[in-house]
């Protein structure tokens, strides 16, 4: 329920284009998080079903993963291409970027029928294209139409809809929705009509008052804007603060990401912006999102059971998004609001709805002149941090979770795993030892050996 005080200044046209842009951008970029955990035993069959007709024999367990790998992962490749270039790429398309998702979805729609495990790969670097160029975008744009009172609460509606991407993707990849084996082409490319009804609407709300005046010099456009944004003729003192703004960043010399990074007097600034954007993807929680049916089998909940389990975590994570839009109608867009919030999502056990505090918080902690800069750098190690852990995921469990089903805790805290039933004292496996780990991922990653696995047999992995 929005408050009185807000509901004074919210006016209708700024409520739809707020819901408008984040149910076709950033709830996307929620759905590719989850979308690809449900179908990944349809996907693997996919491209071993592929890979024989081509060559003539399937996939070796190992590759196979690998390449499974390489569609959670690519996601996030393409959505540091579109954090680089979001500037180059929003000058010359606008909202027409909307049909990078058509695109993506055309690709991964027909990916089955044309026998080309390829085309599932390139829609997914497709749609982490979009959703790097979204990510920027959107929240800057709700920061720039929306009064003052309001930019904290504006600003983080598209982290709301971010979780609400994750939970759409979880309910229909349930085995009475999409979640049967011949659907999952049609699962991967339901992005398309979020999309396609922001790029039929958005073409019916002005451009950004900020963007029409500063950049185009267009006063007359950007007092249409401002006047059906805001609900009132008399925006004259708005024009005039964008009047001075426009005159102060005439004079203002933009700082490059080499020159950011050398700068004392903001380094504890670009410190904060770069523990924000790690500390959020590798807080685990896109592993859980990329990976959550292997985890929870290996914790050895029934495979019946698994799809609605996932729906209780997307839950969790709507609840936490309502908790922090509803935190910044009180703490608005101010430094303090900002830091705080990853607070709260930490106590909520879900980063991923803080997805847009970081660059309310890179506006609030840098000038004019270091603002570009520091927007590169947040969203680079976000993407960066992203594709660590949906590229390394797979490997890390194909070590691990063997070991957890046969670990005793009370034996492990010992500094041993466990016995067995003749009481022959089980090792730890070699990760217990950091001289070990490159060894043991590495043999890992190499073809698995068949050996019988028991009480007396832990599992050979290293």
């Amino acid at each position: 329920m929005i408050p009185p005080s807000l509901s004074q200044h919210l006016t209708f046209p700024l409520l739809s284009v707020t819901f408008l842009v984040s149910f076709g951008s950033s709830m996307l970029y929620g759905y590719n998080l989850a979308v690809v955990n449900s179908p990944a035993v349809h996907i693997k069959a996919f491209y071993n079903a592929t890979w024989s007709q081509r060559y003539g024999h399937g996939l070796a367990s190992g590759p196979l993963t690998l390449l499974y790998s390489l569609t959670v992962s690519i996601f996030a490749l393409g959505g540091l291409v579109g954090s680089l270039l979001v500037g180059v790429l929003v000058e010359q398309y606008g909202s027409r970027s909307a049909l990078l998702v058509l695109l993506a979805g055309g690709f991964m729609g027909f990916s089955q029928e044309l026998g080309s495990p390829e085309m599932v790969i390139i829609g997914r670097s497709i749609m982490g294209l979009h959703s790097g160029i979204c990510l920027s975008v959107v929240p800057l744009y709700l920061g720039e139409i929306a009064p003052k009172n309001l930019r904290g609460f504006l600003g983080l509606m598209p982290t709301l809809f971010i979780c609400l991407g994750v939970f759409f993707a979880q309910v229909l990849g349930l085995p009475e929705l999409l979640g049967e084996e011949r659907f999952w082409p049609l699962f991967l490319s339901v992005v398309v009509i979020p999309a396609s009804l922001q790029l039929l609407l958005l073409h019916c709300f002005p451009e950004s008052p900020r963007y029409l005046l500063i950049e185009r010099n267009d006063v007359c456009g950007a007092t249409k804007a401002l006047r059906r944004f805001l609900g009132t003729p008399d925006v004259q003192d708005v024009i005039e603060e964008m009047k001075e703004e426009q005159r102060s960043l005439s004079s203002v010399e933009m700082v490059s990401v080499w020159q950011l990074l050398r700068d004392r007097s903001v380094r504890w600034q670009t410190l904060s912006v770069a523990v924000v954007n790690a500390g959020m993807q590798l807080s685990g929680i896109d592993a859980i999102w990329f990976y959550t049916n292997t985890i929870f089998e290996n914790a050895g909940i029934p495979v019946s059971q698994i799809p609605y389990t996932t729906v209780g975590t997307g839950t969790i994570e709507v609840v936490a998004g309502l908790i922090g839009v509803s935190d910044g109608q009180i703490d608005g867009c101010s430094p303090s609001g900002c830091l705080r919030q990853p607070v709260l999502r930490t106590l909520a056990l879900s980063p991923p709805s803080a997805a847009g505090v970081p660059f309310l918080m890179t506006a609030e902690l840098f000038t004019q002149s270091h603002r570009p800069a520091a927007y590169i750098v947040g969203g680079s190690l976000n993407w960066l941090c992203n594709f660590t852990v949906g590229w390394s995921g797979w490997l890390l469990g194909s070590c691990v979770s063997p070991w957890v089903s046969h670990a005793n805790p009370d034996a492990v805290a010992e500094g041993t795993w466990g016995s067995s039933e003749l009481g022959e004292t089980i090792q730890p496996p070699c990760l217990h030892n950091l001289l070990e780990a490159p060894r043991c991922l590495a043999s890992c990653a190499g073809p698995a050996e068949s050996a019988p696995v028991g009480p007396l047999h832990p599992p050979k992995l290293c």
